[in-house]
């Protein structure tokens, strides 16, 4: 049974709701939040192994809550969800301790792909007949 533990971090509920849905069917535990308090509290509580943020989050935004969770635990993988054209804040962001962006509106199977060579590693492969 994989423990890995993904949350996201979407003001917007279709976002989460799709984002939760593949990631609960990869067979990880997934949280989610819709604003940055509930996501640092998330963070401190689950542990989670990498967070899917939003950068526009109403109230706290994405690299305060990025740099909120660098504080908490560096080793937690951050992955930005952007809108289209927010460089500045992306190389920040990349300076800041995540991983890589994905613009909106991104592929979900290459996000998807991309989660789980984080979390399982390249060289894992599904074990066959155990």
């Amino acid at each position: 049974m994989n423990d890995k533990k993904v949350l996201i971090v979407d003001d917007q509920i279709g976002i989460r709701v799709l984002l939760v849905e593949v990631f609960s069917n990869e067979g990880y535990s997934t949280f989610q939040a819709s604003n940055g308090k509930l996501a640092l509290e998330l963070v401190k509580r689950e542990k989670p192994d990498i967070v899917l943020l939003d950068m526009k989050i109403p109230g706290m935004d994405g690299l305060e809550i990025l740099k909120h969770i660098k504080d908490i635990d560096r080793s937690i993988k951050v992955i930005m969800m952007t809108a289209y054209g927010e460089l500045a804040i992306i190389k920040e962001a990349t300076d800041l301790g995540a991983l890589m962006h994905f613009t909106k509106p991104f592929d979900i199977d290459e996000l998807r792909m991309v989660v789980n060579n984080e979390l399982r590693g390249p060289s894992s492969r599904m074990a066959v007949g155990s």
